[in-house]
Parts: C-alpha cells; structure tokens; sequence
C-alpha cells in the first residue's frame, strides 16, 4: 500500500531533517508528495530530488500557470536526472509575489502537453469534492482523464460518510485519499471559507480526534486497496503520527 506525507518544501537542510526523522520514525511513509509554493526558492521537483535521496518514492506538484505551453518543460530534464517518473499537475494559485510570471495555462492543458511529449511520466491531477456538486467534479476528472491523467490525488476528507460516497463514484481510478488534521478553530474557519469545508457534525478541532478519523481513513484505504496521503499542517508531527500508525500494519 502507498502511503504518502505532504512535506512543505521551506529549504533543505529542514527538508532533509525532516525526511530523515520520517525514515528512521515512520519507515511505513514509503512516499513523499511536494507542493511547489512560489514564496519558497526551493521548487517541487528541486525537493522532491531530496526525497528521492532518503530512499522515498517522491511526487512534485506541477502548477500549470507557471509555464507556457509552446515552451519545452524546464523541469523535464532535472526529474530524468533524478529518476522521478511521477508528477501532480495543479493549475496554481496566483503567486503573491506579482513579479512572477503566470501563463492562461490550464490544468488540463499541461496534463496533455506532458502525456504527448514525455509519456514516461505519470501524471496525477487533482479532486477536490468541495469545490463543486459530485456530478461537476465527476465532469472535471472526466476531462483530466481524457487529456491523460493516470490518477488523481483528492483535497482533504473530513468525513468518512464523503469519501465513501466519493469512492463508489471513482471505483476503478487510483486515488491517493487525502486526510488533513485539523486542530485548532482558526484552522476549521481556513478550511471553511477558503475551501468551502463542510465538517461532520460530530467534529472536534482536537489531536484525539483528528487522529482517530486518520486511523479511520486508513482503514477505508487499505480495504479500497488505494493509496492514502497526509497533509500534517500545524501539528505535532510526531504526536500525530505515532496516534495515526501505532499498531497499523499495511
């Protein structure tokens, strides 16, 4: 079963602590997913280089808007060199920094343009199931699959009843689930405005909680014998996951 961590890529000697303290603590972690956040200098694949160094799987996001579709990919030839075959294309966020350059290119766009002219990579696009209705995002990973998506990684799940329900619709596509604690009130409002988060009625912005649903969310995807990703934003690394594995076994 893969299971992946999110790691922020802030510089790398952190990320090499980190992805050190993953190895030795949480050896079950068999791979890394590396969002490509402009207010960094280190880029996705840059990270994702490091990750493939400490003997983890890793997986770059890729924001489309940051390239122009009739110019060759510039990362292309750092992930060949560093053996890294898979990627997760996003559209992006616009950067804060307005001195970056951003491009009208789609998610979709980039899917396409990588699958024809690199087609060993594996491309994952993205799900989010609160952004629009089931049938519309349905819609949406249609689209991403006709331009050559291999797979898809979702936003984060709050609730077990929605990604059940998500998981009969996606039956057949590999999915990397994914479970973000939420431990504070300030956290549960980010995710309800920015991310349109509808949370369970039983929800509680405590470790305790959001450990058990993990645990539950594991379950789910090792008995869809899916992949699972973690998302640990303002957390006690280590507390949270020695609750999510003690006594798991995949």
């Amino acid at each position: 079963m893969r299971i992946s961590l999110e790691l922020v890529p802030r510089e790398a000697d952190e990320l090499r602590a980190e992805l050190q303290f993953i190895k030795n603590r949480f050896p079950i972690i068999n791979t890394i997913n590396i969002p490509d956040l402009t207010r960094f200098e280190l880029r996705s694949w840059e990270a994702a280089a490091l990750s493939q160094e400490g003997d983890k799987a890793s997986i770059p996001h890729i924001r489309a808007m940051d390239f122009q579709m009739e110019n060759p990919l510039p990362f292309v030839p750092y992930l060949d060199e560093h053996g890294i075959t898979e990627v997760l294309v996003v559209t992006g966020d616009a950067p804060k920094n307005s001195g970056l350059p951003t491009y009208p290119t789609t998610c979709t766009d980039m899917i396409a343009k990588i699958k024809k002219e690199h087609p060993h990579l594996k491309v994952y696009a993205a799900i989010d199931p609160y952004r629009n209705s089931a049938s519309k995002e349905y819609d949406y990973v249609q689209r991403k699959m006709d331009a050559g998506a291999d797979g898809f990684f979702t936003q984060p799940f709050f609730d077990l009843r929605f990604m059940e329900q998500y998981a009969e619709m996606l039956e057949g596509l590999e999915v990397f689930w994914g479970v973000s604690p939420v431990v504070s009130d300030k956290s549960k409002a980010y995710w309800e405005t920015r991310n349109q988060v509808v949370f369970p009625p039983d929800f509680q912005p405590t470790l305790a909680w959001n450990i058990e649903f993990s645990r539950k969310a594991l379950a789910l995807a090792k008995r869809l014998n899916s992949p699972i990703y973690f998302m640990p934003i303002k957390v006690d690394l280590a507390a949270y996951l020695e609750g999510v594995f003690s006594e798991v076994s995949v």
